[in-house]
């Protein structure tokens, strides 16, 4: 197995980085508001001796923290926000810490501090041998709602790096040559106005009308897209009372496709589907854009590299405990008789193995696709949770507040350590790294989807 002095840098600090998740997870922030997350994970980084920069490219909560000199500039990209309504304890049923509160039901607890800690990795290991080269730890809001990254995008983040890593908790060990989608997020506000529903509907013009109407075509619309599209919605508000003609009401949807071209096309129909609706119930538009990111990349090369890494760090080690508790949360888990189908837990309810470079498209989205459109950038998946966890749930949380997912998470850190020594000590495989973007991009240029007069938003109180 690998032993060098990045990895055992990451094995010297685990107990901070498992103090840190911890911490992180037993308080919750959601994005945008992860102000002691981003304070705690600031004050290790200074303690490490990196230059720190809180509210960085003008996010209240994003870290810019820097270390080194000269080339290859490596970045790691951390998150720590937490999803809303996931709150749960550190058990095998559904039981909320606090009912409604937010919980890391996507493992974000442990995402920025497995960053943190192939930060210190890497540092460690320049320090020892004498190489030039830079770390720099991103500490990246809102992940969530999938504006974050782009945000600092905007606002110049990420440019000066020569490349960049990610890592995310999962059921698998693995890597994924696949893409996943981008998206384009709006609430579409309707104005009408009031009228007694029973007595006087003539004079009322409903904005709930507009809504259902605009919820129709867009429903027909998905008929005539590509494949890779998905098109969702919430109504936010519809009215007060049923007798009462409804003045105000608002719809929040979801775009996304596997390139930003499709996004925008699909957007710019469903923008005419609202217009059309408020058209024919005689109401006002008010369309609030909140943001967008981009499809990911699939570095072939970076993922090759990462892969390889994996196999030569020793994975692991689950307890009876642990195999238990994961155990029991599979055959609670809806997906559970799908999952023993497909042969998955035949070696156990955790995996055990990294599995083969996957090929699989998913048609979720991440603000790491920004990133991946300005400099090479890969994402490391190591196992945090039982192999049927289904994505955002309680049982996610739940891992992500115990030793399943910490051991991953220092696995995680592991893999980002000594991946980013090796491009460190060849100089040829950043050349190859950037070789492989130029040609993915085919001379286009990032262009950031938030048009500059969107505020960022601000911490809630």
């Amino acid at each position: 197995m690998l032993e060098t002095v990045a990895i055992k840098a990451v094995e010297q600090n685990e107990k901070v980085l498992v103090d840190l998740a911890k911490k992180i997870w037993e308080h919750p922030e959601t994005a945008y508001n992860e102000v002691k997350a981003c304070e705690w994970t600031a004050e290790v980084l200074r303690n490490a001796g990196f230059e720190v920069e809180v509210g960085y490219a003008d996010l209240p909560t994003a870290i810019k923290a820097t270390w080194g000199k000269g080339h290859p500039i490596i970045g790691f990209l951390g998150e720590y926000d937490a999803l809303p309504g996931m709150s749960q304890k550190v058990c095998t049923v559904k039981d909320p810490v606090e009912a409604g509160a937010p919980g890391q039901g996507c493992g974000h607890n442990l995402l920025g501090v497995a960053c943190l800690g192939g930060a210190l990795g890497m540092k460690a290991e320049l320090e020892a041998t004498g190489k030039e080269g830079t770390v720099v730890y991103y500490g990246c809001p809102a992940e969530e709602a999938l504006t974050g990254k782009t945000f600092m995008a905007r606002n110049g983040a990420f440019v000066d790096l020569d490349l960049a890593l990610s890592w995310h908790g999962g059921s698998v060990t693995g890597m994924n040559n696949g893409s996943s989608n981008g998206l384009n997020s709006a609430i579409f506000h309707f104005h009408g106005v009031t009228a007694h529903a029973g007595g006087d509907p003539h004079n009322g013009r409903s904005a709930l009308d507009a809504v259902e109407l605009m919820d129709v075509g867009a429903n027909y619309l998905r008929e005539h897209v590509t494949s890779d599209v998905r098109i969702h919605y919430v109504i936010k508000e519809g009215g007060t009372a049923p007798n009462i003609v409804p003045d105000k009401a608002s719809v929040w949807y979801y775009v996304r496709a596997m390139s930003r071209e499709a996004i925008e096309d699909t957007y710019n129909r469903l923008v005419k589907v609202a217009e059309g609706a408020a058209h024919m119930t005689e109401t006002k538009l008010e369309i609030e854009f909140l943001g967008g990111c981009y499809n990911t990349l699939n570095p072939v090369m970076l993922t090759t590299l990462t892969h390889d890494t994996m196999e030569e760090i020793a994975m692991p080690q689950w307890t009876q405990e642990e195999l238990d508790f994961a155990d029991t949360l599979n055959k609670k888990s809806q997906q559970y008789e799908a999952v023993k189908a497909s042969g998955m837990l035949e070696k156990g309810p955790l995996c055990t193995f990294v599995t083969p470079v996957m090929n699989r498209d998913g048609y979720g989205s991440t603000d790491v696709g920004d990133v991946q459109h300005i400099v090479p950038c890969v994402q490391v998946m190591t196992a945090t949770c039982n192999l049927a966890a289904p994505g955002h749930s309680w049982q996610i949380t739940a891992c992500a507040g115990m030793s399943i997912g910490m051991k991953g998470m220092i696995y995680g850190a592991k893999v980002m350590a000594a991946t980013a020594m090796k491009l460190v000590e060849d100089p040829k495989l950043v050349e190859e790294a950037k070789a492989e973007f130029a040609k993915q991009m085919n001379g286009k240029t990032y262009k950031c989807p938030i048009p500059k007069e969107i505020p960022v938003p601000q911490p809630q109180k």
